[in-house]
């Protein structure tokens, strides 16, 4: 069980959450900070002073005056104008993500709605209901209004109660409209008081999601891309001493000294490395601490953005303890479009650099004497493509995400009469980041699967020769799953099941599992 209180929330969560739909309930510790803000928004309305949000209208509007009569339908017409959301539906895991992080971020106590808000997200956490959020018409600021907005549609209603005002949610495995949704789950929807709408609505937190999800999925292929370089230098006959420790101390960078030490690890009493008399390896072998060592900095300093944003109070105004409700700024994205971009030059670095090891692998004039396009033999060249086409898919996968890559924080358009006039594009910056994760891990089950099958071809010619403990755990593993194919047949499944193989716990796990059982690991 995950326990909320605004402030202790952490990437690991929301992925158990997102992805393993395990519960979550409110911290008791959250509880009188929550009733305490919703106190000062009712003295707020008692003295009838304007302050944005509360009794006043939105963005341009925020000059007029709003009667305490007209809250309820102020804040449903704000929810009901700015569900104007496009495009696909964002992924569930996206959504329910997403839900989390807003109720984490109503727990922290600054922002003056009704414990009973925070319930009800979570009871549609708990029990399944996920609102059908379209992935586009966001600018990350002021913040995911329109996403959230078809989020808040599910659970609020008002007097009417009109169906075709409800949105539409997803309920075992049925799409309904928003309140039969919550109607089946057995979950009363709200009739939003003062300053819950704005509350739901304000705030770049579908950004922060799949930030969040983002790095969760980061550091798994950062991992996996460790093995798939060890997996082809071994593959390829590569020289070990472009790893020594000495190299890689000498420059200082922490990212590139761990990647280095982990390959050593993961090569550790292999006889393949330096079988081969060359000088040198090519930059995507021997500089390959180099790109992935500062990969892994990017996501560290991502990690450490995105963890302070889903503990953050996001909407506008915030209330504070000593009764001041204070208009600012902290729905505006920017801090997650710029995370989310580097994020996303990184990945696509890494995604690129493997693409290079893949052609290497491919190329008979480049890959050390191995047969070209990994042929089962020289002599089946020509009536076999062998991994030629694998190669195509990596190489057009990378330069989408060179195109995805392009830093959508440049990006700014005016809004709201220009009361809004620079926004974050962080929605933006975060799906093309989430496209890029994708792109990169079907490129590293493509190494993957690539290096496989030349230390299949290497140690055949040279039985006598051994790999390193994890990479032959990694090798093993994958021979497992998917069997080698002498000649050509449909490579496509077979690379698809090694990118499911790695997008589990197995792959890592096995392989870590190996280096401690031969002493290597860390």
């Amino acid at each position: 069980m995950i326990k909320i209180d605004g402030n202790s929330l952490t990437i690991e969560d929301i992925h158990r959450a997102a992805v393993g739909r395990e519960r979550v309930s409110l911290h008791s510790s959250a509880i009188a900070h929550i009733k305490r803000s919703r106190d000062q928004v009712e003295e707020i309305i008692a003295k009838g002073d304007p302050v944005y949000g509360i009794n006043t209208g939105f963005g341009i509007f925020a000059d007029a005056k709003i009667s305490s009569s007209e809250t309820r339908i102020l804040n449903r017409n704000l929810i009901l104008s700015h569900a104007v959301g496009t495009g696909p539906d964002l992924p569930e895991e996206v959504v329910r993500a997403a839900m989390l992080i807003r109720a984490n971020t109503l727990a922290k106590g600054f922002s003056g709605v009704r414990l009973s808000l925070i319930e009800t997200l979570l009871k549609m956490l708990n029990q399944g209901v996920h609102p059908q959020i379209p992935s586009q018409g966001s600018l990350g600021s002021s913040g995911d209004l329109a996403p959230l907005s078809h989020l808040a549609l599910v659970l609020s209603t008002d007097r009417q109660d009109l169906e075709e005002h409800s949105g539409f949610a997803e309920f075992q495995g049925k799409v309904y409209s928003g309140k039969e949704a919550m109607r089946q789950a057995g979950i009363p929807r709200l009739i939003l008081e003062a300053k819950e709408g704005l509350a739901l609505n304000n705030g770049a937190t579908f950004s922060a999601a799949i930030g969040a999800l983002v790095c969760y999925e980061a550091r798994r292929l950062l991992a996996v891309s460790e093995i798939a370089l060890a997996m082809s230098l071994e593959a390829l006959a590569g020289i070990s001493k472009a790893f020594d420790p000495r190299i890689h101390e000498s420059r200082q960078h922490p990212g590139q000294i761990a990647f280095a030490r982990k390959v050593r690890e993961l090569t550790a009493g292999s006889t393949i490395l330096d079988s081969k008399p060359h000088v040198q390896d090519a930059y995507s072998l021997r500089c390959s601490p180099q790109v992935h060592g500062p990969a892994l900095e990017t996501l560290e300093f991502t990690e450490a953005v995105i963890s302070r944003e889903i503990n953050a109070a996001t909407d506008n105004p915030l209330i504070f303890p000593e009764g001041d409700a204070i208009s600012g700024g902290n729905f505006h994205g920017e801090p997650i479009g710029l995370v989310m971009d580097f994020m996303g030059i990184a990945l696509a670095e890494i995604a690129g650099i493997g693409e290079r090891r893949i052609y290497r692998l491919t190329d008979g004039k480049l890959n050390n004497d191995l047969p070209p396009m990994l042929v089962d033999n020289p002599q089946a060249a020509g009536l076999n493509s062998g991994m030629m086409m694998p190669q195509y898919t990596a190489a057009s996968l990378v330069l989408e995400n060179r195109s995805l890559a392009g830093p959508d924080s440049l990006y700014s358009l005016p809004t709201s009469a220009s009361q809004e006039d620079h926004n974050a594009n962080a929605m933006t910056a975060a799906r093309h980041t989430l496209e890029i994760v994708n792109n990169t891990r079907q490129i590293l089950a493509i190494e993957l699967y690539t290096a496989a099958r030349a230390l299949d071809l290497r140690l055949r010619e040279h039985p006598d020769l051994e790999p390193g403990a994890g990479t032959r755990a990694a090798y093993n593993l994958l021979r497992k799953h998917v069997p080698y194919q002498a000649g050509d047949t449909l490579w496509g499944p077979e690379i698809d099941r090694v990118r499911e193989l790695i997008d589990g716990d197995e792959f890592l796990a096995e392989v870590e599992r190996a280096l401690s059982s031969s002493g290597s690991g860390r």
